[in-house]
């Protein structure tokens, strides 16, 4: 058991998240999955191999003791951490910046961005151990200009976050990978989109980052759709 790595994944309650968890799960990994709702990661962790493998954790992402506490339980339970996904984040923004409602820019901002400084923040100790690999989602949307996003301001705030980090960490042997899908067919969305990545394929995308020998660091993977046919 010692000997298997740990990944920490924010956000592993569905889409990427679960996705990733599965595949982590096949290649090996103990997995700390942490999501708002514990009660969602329920069936996910039994799937995985319950209490032995997966810890849940309630996290909101947001809030600073719940991240200490995530973090805690984790390196209590399986004493280390190898790899951090910091993949928790939200969408859904009518209107634009006319007319889109503040409060759910306010909670897309703390959860897309402060949620993601405090992920990393709590996390490195444990990452500067074991000389580990920190995972950020962030967006295609977070490399072009999408009128009236907000979303795609704070997108563009994670990639600014990543290569921020990496430039803190340098010389520290951990590496740090930007993981920007372009649309992904999640409960993301309000309504599916038909032309989309899947899950799978973005947890592919993680899987292939973390299992680089140690002196390869992936500094960013963007994955988007094929475009359909005209």
């Amino acid at each position: 058991m010692a000997n298997q790595p740990v990944m920490l994944i924010t956000g592993a309650s569905s889409g990427i998240g679960a996705a990733t968890a599965r595949a982590a799960a096949e290649q090996g990994y103990r997995l700390v999955l942490a999501a708002r709702s514990e009660e969602k990661l329920t069936g996910l962790a039994r799937e995985l191999g319950g209490d032995s493998n997966v810890l849940t954790v309630q996290c909101d992402v947001q809030d600073g003791d719940h991240q200490k506490a995530m973090v805690e339980k984790a390196r209590s339970t399986f004493g280390q951490i190898d790899a951090v996904f910091a993949n928790a984040g939200r969408g859904g923004e009518p209107g634009g910046f006319s007319k889109a409602d503040p409060e759910v820019w306010k909670d897309m901002i703390l959860t897309n961005i402060y949620g993601v400084g405090l992920t990393v923040q709590h996390c490195l100790p444990a990452l500067r151990e074991s000389k580990g690999h920190l995972l950020l989602t962030g967006s295609a949307a977070g490399r072009v200009t999408i009128p009236g996003s907000m979303y795609s301001a704070t997108k563009w705030a994670v990639s600014a976050i990543g290569y921020g980090v990496r430039e803190e960490l340098r010389g520290s042997g951990i590496r740090v990978t930007l993981i920007e899908p372009g649309m992904v067919d999640t409960p993301f969305f309000d309504e599916r989109p038909e032309h989309a990545l899947k899950p799978e394929d973005i947890a592919n995308a993680v899987m292939y980052a973390v299992s680089q020998p140690a002196h390869v660091d992936v500094n960013e993977i963007l994955v988007r759709p094929t475009p359909a046919e005209k």
